[in-house]
């Protein structure tokens, strides 16, 4: 019989506990401590498998940039990497934070963190090299890149603004406004894009997106957990 790795099914349990905790208490609220309680091991232990929570929100905004995709990708229905797939990722991201704290919290956390940032980037950047390399034939990996660096900024700086004043289909509009404008999408097809955003229940689609994710891990969690013990 093969040896189990059991740092592995450790590793799978704290992303479940760290999951559910991140998304019912939020991120801010949640500590190292209380997820280690979760788990009924001690802090040494988890820090052992994850030096920080910070690293653990990052191994979960890997999860969250694969989830988010796939679903709106499916949600889009504009086929294998769409435009208006990229517009709706935002859009849920916007009216979930718009309704609720935790998410904002979860999200605005992911924006601010250097590690959990460097991985949205390298993320965004190969994605939209695959979206908008049609409009931008001539720019390299690179110049990807630095566009993230501008297009993130947007998606902090919208995200910091929820519940302002300002309409949320004001923001939306100017978040994606901007952020098309920057990879070369013409004006037509970007109003093409908006009102076919708009002309959806966004809101309802966001907030699926907690309850969605986090049963997104428990399979994901159960997938790894029967490799490892091979059934």
């Amino acid at each position: 019989m093969a040896r189990i790795d059991k740092g592995a099914l450790t590793k799978i349990g704290i992303i479940g506990e760290a999951t559910k905790q991140f998304l019912e208490n939020g991120y801010s609220n949640t500590t190292v401590s209380s997820i280690a309680k979760g788990l009924e091991m001690s802090p040494g232990n988890l820090t052992f498998h994850y030096p920080t929570k910070e690293h653990l929100l990052a191994e979960l905004v890997d999860m969250l940039c694969k989830f988010q995709w796939e679903m709106m990708e499916t949600e889009a229905n504009e086929g294998v990497s769409s435009v208006m797939a990229i517009c709706l990722e935002l859009t849920t991201m916007l009216s979930a934070s718009e309704d609720d704290e935790v998410i904002k919290d979860f999200f605005i956390s992911s924006y601010s963190s250097p590690l959990c940032l460097d991985h949205i980037r390298r993320n965004d950047a190969q994605r939209a090299k695959n979206v908008f390399g049609a409009y931008r034939p001539d720019w390299t990996d690179e110049q990807f890149a630095e566009a993230e660096m501008l297009v993130s900024g947007i998606e902090y700086a919208t995200l910091m603004t929820a519940g302002d004043p300002v309409s949320l289909e004001a923001r939306i509009t100017g978040a994606l406004t901007n952020i098309l404008t920057i990879y070369g999408i013409p004006e037509e097809t970007r109003s093409i894009k908006l009102k076919k955003v708009f002309a959806m229940d966004y809101r309802t689609l966001g907030r699926r997106v907690r309850e969605s994710f986090k049963q997104y891990v428990v399979e994901a969690n159960e997938k790894a957990f029967r490799e490892l013990v091979g059934r």
